[in-house]
């Protein structure tokens, strides 16, 4: 679902990403761990088509995303570390509205309703102006959409950063059930303990370089960070 093949981005004589081969599969949660700077979100960028790339090519659904940029973006959603939605429209004209972009016309509401009770928004805070919400709660909006749109890949940045333990343990639970119902997730992480639970596999990067990736059933949290900690002082 999501391939990079021989993806690069430099700025200059700076190389932000080197040559990085990586494919995620339907189902798959693909977490890239690695310190500021590693190329992390320089490859969630890329396969968005923020920036473009210097070489190589990023595939979404086999097509490549800079020849075609519209039709891409209509298999994936997005969640950075800082969720943007509308602050004054409640949670429910938040997903009526991003709901109606993404499929060019109107759903129905039973089903914007149904979406955001399998999120777990809390009982009536769809009719609450969502600058009232936590950050978990704009995520909750957020995801609501995806499943709305019928995306088939998910891109996170930093998503469980600000979170606290039930929050974080909620997206958590979130984001496992839409790789079980067949989602690609591509997930930037800082944050080892939940790549470990939620990742099938997971990509330590360094420096722009993948440097190695695990299958996540294969090794304990102890053994991840000390495979970590041993790329980041190579």
């Amino acid at each position: 679902m999501l391939q990079a093949i021989g993806l690069t981005k430099s700025y200059g004589t700076q190389t932000a990403l080197q040559p990085l081969d990586l494919e995620v599969k339907p189902g798959e949660i693909f977490c890239l761990l690695g310190a500021n700077g590693a190329g992390k979100t320089t490859t969630i960028n890329l396969f968005l088509n923020f920036i473009e790339p210097t070489g190589g090519r990023a595939l979404i659904n086999g097509l490549d995303v800079v020849a075609n940029p519209l039709e891409t973006k209509k298999h994936i959603a997005y969640i950075p570390e800082q969720v943007s939605l509308y602050r004054n429209l409640t949670g429910y004209e938040n997903l009526d509205y991003f709901a109606t972009l993404a499929n060019g016309a109107e759903v129905d509401r039973g089903k914007l309703l149904g979406y955001l009770k399998e999120v777990d928004l809390p009982a009536g805070a769809e009719e609450r102006r969502v600058s009232t919400y936590s950050k978990g709660m704009r995520q909750k909006i957020v995801i609501a959409i995806a499943m709305a749109k019928q995306a088939k890949a998910l891109l996170l940045d930093e998503p469980t950063s600000g979170l606290d333990p039930k929050a974080s343990n909620e997206f958590s639970q979130l984001i496992r059930k839409l790789a079980g119902n067949g989602t690609a997730i591509l997930m930037a992480t800082h944050d080892l303990f939940r790549a470990k639970e939620d990742g099938s596999r997971v990509g330590i990067m360094r420096q722009g370089t993948l440097k190695q990736v695990l299958n996540t059933d294969e090794f304990g949290h102890a053994d991840l960070e000390r495979i970590y900690l041993e790329h980041m002082h190579d």
